[in-house]
């Protein structure tokens, strides 16, 4: 993979590497060396019967198994079953997305006055940090209890050409009430942009055979942000009300998700990044989302501005993932917690609304998001 040797070497503390999970991955198949640079599949568990894994290739989480309404361990994410797939099928699946999660205009950002041109990967933007990304990378990881993994990363001054030595740490940390309390931070030597954010693929339905339009969802948010037929925001903050981006009361994913819509139109589905009415309180509900079939709620926490829903219309079949299913189109929904898309230009800019997502030397950027799963037994016994 490029760029492999160039990060730091991958610690192998916390790493099973005998028998498998609980979602059926097993931990040898996530093993391997390339230029003195390891890779391991590390195991959280809690004493509610929950299991995350993740592996330090972009630090991505490759499966979460929650107990359904009757007690079966499901497993809610798409992923690969081994660190192969991972590396030769480009994806987000799970991943820790960085330098800046989401789209930049024409891959172009300005820092200290200079036009920096980013690599261009996706209708002509820079996405995800462009086609070699923090999720292509290695993280080194450390586990130091059962229920916590941390991970960090250099990323090289000029990588996809992003300005500044970056220092990023992502931790994931489970608790015993089935949270997955996930905490970003990163640092510069010079002024860059930075928006993290996890890109786990949710299918609450434990089937992704079958497509996620029938989940419950709700966003706290009373505005989006549209975007043009290129999937890039258009600098317009606008209502929800009477549009198909209204989910300020519960509704089915799939009851409007192909109306004829422009918005729906240029996003192919849902793919837009909502605006929280949060306002940064990162223990108010920004967003619920549940299954019928399996009573499993997943509510997402954050202190970030808004929030990315993409509801997987770019699956097609052709990818095969775990347990050798090919996963169809909108087999899982995506929650990313985010600054807004093309945040450095539209805020350079002065377009009302848009937050600042510029880091300069010596200031901190942090970004902290929860995903809280339930079950219907559970809410009953609250």
């Amino acid at each position: 993979m490029a760029g492999i040797a160039t990060v730091m070497l991958a610690s192998c503390s916390g790493g099973s590497s005998e028998g498998t999970t609980i979602s059926g991955l097993n931990p040898k198949d996530f093993q391997i060396s390339q230029d003195g640079v390891q890779t391991q599949l590390y195991v959280l568990k809690n004493s509610a019967g929950m299991e995350v894994t993740v592996t330090n290739l972009g630090a991505r989480i490759a499966s979460i198994v929650v107990p359904d309404k009757d007690g079966r361990p499901t497993d809610v994410v798409l992923g690969f079953d081994s660190i192969g797939k991972y590396q030769r099928i480009p994806s987000d699946f799970g991943a820790a997305i960085g330098r800046y999660a989401n789209r930049i205009n024409k891959g172009q950002i300005t820092v200290n006055g200079q036009v920096i041109q980013l690599p261009t990967n996706n209708y002509g933007h820079c996405l995800h940090g462009g086609p070699e990304g923090w999720q292509y990378k290695i993280f080194t990881a450390e586990q130091p209890d059962a229920q916590t993994l941390e991970l960090s990363l250099t990323s090289p001054d000029g990588e996809m050409n992003f300005p500044g030595n970056v220092e990023a740490k992502v931790s994931y940390k489970l608790t015993d009430d089935n949270k997955i309390d996930i905490q970003y931070e990163a640092t510069s030597d010079a002024e860059t942009v930075i928006n993290m954010t996890n890109h786990s693929y949710f299918n609450l339905n434990g089937d992704p055979t079958q497509p996620i339009t029938n989940h419950i969802l709700y966003i706290n948010a009373d505005k989006f942000t549209p975007v043009d037929s290129t999937f890039m925001t258009t600098g317009v903050i606008a209502s929800v009300f009477e549009t198909p981006f209204d989910f300020t009361q519960p509704t089915e994913v799939g009851t409007r998700i192909d109306a004829d819509n422009e918005q729906i139109k240029n996003g192919h589905g849902y793919d837009h990044n909502w605006v929280l009415n949060t306002a940064g309180d990162d223990t108010q509900l920004s967003a619920r989302v549940n299954s019928p079939v399996t009573g499993i709620s997943l509510e997402v926490y954050t202190d970030q501005p808004g929030i990315q829903v993409y509801c997987g219309n770019f699956l097609d079949g052709t990818v095969v993932g775990k347990k050798g299913i090919a996963y169809p189109r909108r087999a899982a929904i995506c929650l990313e917690t985010q600054i807004y898309p093309d945040s450095p230009n539209k805020f350079l800019q002065g377009v009302e609304g848009w937050p600042n997502a510029y880091l300069g030397p010596g200031e901190v950027y942090r970004h902290h998001t929860v995903f809280k799963f339930s079950t219907e037994k559970d809410s009953a016994e609250e």
